[in-house]
């Protein structure tokens, strides 16, 4: 049988190791994300990926925060976010900064998850959309594409947290040796 690791085994860097590791090429944007507790999982998502930054948007909670905190376990503090009042305006900055906008959405012409292969020498500001109404038209069209996650069964959507998980690990790039 295999024993599980211990916490002292896993490796793990602190918070300052962390901040010195290369930046991934890749931000998450949170589109209005109305639970805290998505907020924090996405933090904690993006600490486990190294995403270089988390932008939250709209309505989304902002550290410090207990509901954040929960979920996050701490990744609120690793991980470097900044807070926009409008999406559209944090979109038109990583825009600016030359970061190719693609919004987690279904559209028409969306790129199939499953069939995109990241460009390493891209920079990424990937857009994850409120539980309801995913991601806002107005931003969906100010993204240079569309990615879906393919899906089987009968519901047309996963809670954002999984979304995130998913999408950015078929976007990990692995980083270079420590």
């Amino acid at each position: 049988m295999n024993r599980k690791l211990l916490n002292i085994e896993l490796g793990r860097v602190s918070a300052e190791e962390y901040a010195r590791l290369p930046e991934s090429g890749i931000v998450v944007v949170l589109d209005n994300i109305r639970s805290a507790h998505n907020v924090g999982s996405a933090f904690r998502t993006c600490d486990s990926f190294k995403i270089d930054k988390v932008f939250l948007c709209g309505i989304c909670a902002v550290p410090p925060s207990a509901e954040i905190h929960k979920s996050a376990l701490g990744a609120e503090s690793s991980v470097a976010w900044e807070h926009y009042d409008d999406t559209m305006d944090a979109v038109e900055r990583l825009r600016s900064e030359g970061y190719v906008v693609v919004s987690a959405e279904q559209t028409v012409g969306s790129v199939s998850l499953d069939s995109f292969v990241p460009d390493p020498a891209v920079r990424y500001a990937i857009v994850f959309g409120n539980e309801v109404s995913g991601v806002s038209q107005e931003v969906v069209d100010a993204s240079d594409f569309a990615i879906e996650i393919p899906q089987y069964g009968t519901k047309h959507s996963l809670n954002v947290s999984v979304s995130v998980g998913i999408i950015l690990w078929a976007f990990h790039r692995p980083l270079p040796s420590r």
